[in-house]
């Protein structure tokens, strides 16, 4: 019984390595993206512009601090979620193609060996990379969005006196 347990589940984690792999890639190519679009909203901040909650408020005159709060952390949620998320995916392509690895290991089959350390390895570097790049564009925006959190609470007082 315990055999058959065994086999079912590395049968099953084996049947994840391709959707986790596409995953690791797209978060990868999505990071780059995000790279992209961040210097893109660099650019314009050194000239004026790229600042989506001041935008955000002109649109939408007399809108509140939780609002804009709340239009900050969605323009931020999917940054976020890669940051986190690129890592664990990273974790798993990594762990998955090691069971195929041990056992060409105990077959004596180094030719598997090293291809399932191959495909473990880039797709834990892809994630890493994607992860690292996603938090940095994170960061940096999330400091961006305050201040100009700051900036329409200040236009907003001097509007109301």
């Amino acid at each position: 019984m315990l055999s058959v347990l065994e086999n079912f589940m590395f049968q099953v984690g084996q049947l994840f390595l391709i959707p986790v792999l596409l995953a690791v890639c797209i978060l990868f190519l999505y990071s780059f993206w995000l790279l992209g679009g961040f210097i893109v909203q660099a650019w314009k901040r050194k000239g004026g512009g790229g600042r989506p909650l001041l935008e955000y408020a002109r649109r939408n005159p007399g809108v509140d601090e939780d609002a804009l709060d709340l239009h900050a952390h969605k323009l931020l949620e999917l940054p976020r979620i890669v940051a986190r998320i690129a890592p664990m995916l990273g974790l798993v392509a990594t762990m998955i193609p090691m069971g195929p690895a041990l056992l060409g290991l105990s077959d004596g089959n180094l030719g598997d060996v090293s291809k399932n350390l191959t495909i473990a390895f880039a797709a834990v570097i892809l994630a890493l990379i994607a992860a690292s790049l996603a938090y940095w564009v994170v960061s940096v925006r999330r400091r961006w969005l305050a201040e100009e959190m700051l900036t329409a609470r200040a236009r907003q007082a001097g509007s109301t006196r």
